[in-house]
């Protein structure tokens, strides 16, 4: 189960975000690397020495809660946000394993929390496997167990993560979560092909075929992977990360303009408003987002999916507009290859393709046609 507030500690809280805040401005000072093929490793091993992965796990494991309780929602936001301002490659394999950590929360026996939060403190990265490869992931019991076939394609950071969150289906068509672990480079295959963007979140296959795991391995009950609100609700993390990729699109872009001597210029002084003008409307969304995604049990889960659903959808158009603006106020240089700003926005576009968009626009219409926006919480 997730934590209460009575669990969290606000002094460890605080301590933790003036850790980021530390991390993260030595980072942002540093100069620009052109290194997209390369994994973030230094940045993975950075969060990891401030207690960053730690503070994810409950309380009641030894972190903070940050990815399972109110108090740590604000700390959760700032870690992804900061970090997809970083690297949007690790802000993607960042908010993998956070919802890895949510779903044993939610679903897994008090031993399967437990077992997760001891890997984890080992310094193993989680993923959440679900796209199916080639053939697709299958589950078969076995008389020690269960075994498992097929591929898992689109696995963000195959080469980095230790333990997947992955889905299979039983003989009974029936879909069920597997912790599985994922160590074997034998099994590693490329991915569907070179994407346009997010290359060093090290995309690729892993084969599961003949790999055995136990009753232990298999968390909660068949179809709990798309249950409400949580498999949507999830998407405010994602929205965090991408708001982070914003934040330093519109840093490239006042601080190009100010070292070309051009930032006085009233066309570009527009621009420049009207991209923090996206900025904090892409803001506002993602704490509401988050704010409905811990709205407790007085909120139904209808109202949370449809918040969260339209949110995603405000984030990604603010991007999509940043963008555009970016690439008038700097032209051609925001398209030359080996810069930070054609790099983040090369990868911002590939992250921000999230399935089902026009679902998730109707879907949270359907709910808000007849229900009223709910009222701000302090």
């Amino acid at each position: 189960m997730l934590n209460s507030g009575r669990d969290i500690s606000c002094e460890g809280l605080a301590v933790f975000q003036d850790r980021l805040r530390r991390l993260f401005m030595e980072w942002k000072a540093r100069p620009f690397r052109s290194s997209e093929d390369v994994f973030p490793e230094e940045l993975l091993a950075s969060l990891r020495k401030i207690g960053a992965l730690d503070a994810l796990l409950p309380f009641e494991d030894g972190g903070l809660g940050v990815a399972s309780s109110p108090e740590g929602r604000g700390a959760l936001l700032t870690l992804l946000r900061r970090t997809g301002y970083l690297s949007l490659s690790l802000g993607r394999c960042l908010e993998g394993h956070v919802n890895v950590i949510r779903l044993v929360a939610l679903y897994g026996s008090s031993d399967q929390r437990k077992k997760l939060a001891r890997t984890l403190k080992g310094g193993v990265l989680a993923g959440i496997w679900v796209t199916d490869g080639n053939p697709p992931v299958t589950i078969q019991k076995e008389s020690d167990g269960y075994r498992l076939s097929g591929l898992k394609g689109f696995s963000s950071g195959v080469s980095q993560v230790g333990l997947a969150l992955i889905t299979a289906t039983t003989v009974d068509d029936a879909s069920v979560m597997v912790l599985a672990p994922t160590t074997d480079p034998s099994r590693r295959r490329p991915g569907p092909g070179k994407l346009t963007g997010m290359q060093a979140s090290g995309t690729g296959a892993y084969d599961f075929t003949d790999l055995h795991v136990s009753a232990g391995d298999i968390l909660g009950s068949a179809g709990d992977y798309l249950r409400q609100p949580e498999f949507s609700a999830g998407a405010w993390r994602g929205s965090a990360v991408a708001l982070g990729a914003m934040d330093r699109l519109v840093d490239l872009l006042r601080q190009e303009l100010v070292a070309r001597g051009r930032a006085d210029n009233p066309h570009q002084l527009c621009r420049i408003g009207e991209a923090l003008i996206l900025q904090k409307t892409a803001s506002l969304w993602a704490g509401q987002a988050a704010q409905a995604a811990y709205g407790g049990a007085e909120v139904s889960p209808e109202e949370i999916t449809a918040t969260v659903n339209l949110a995603r959808l405000a984030v990604e158009r603010a991007a999509l507009e940043l963008m555009t603006l970016v690439q008038r106020g700097l032209g051609l240089s925001a398209f030359v290859k080996g810069r930070a700003v054609e790099q983040v926005m090369r990868d911002l576009a590939t992250y921000l393709r999230q399935p089902a968009p026009d679902e998730a626009l109707t879907d949270a219409a359907s709910w808000f046609v007849n229900h009223d926006w709910p009222e701000d919480v302090a």
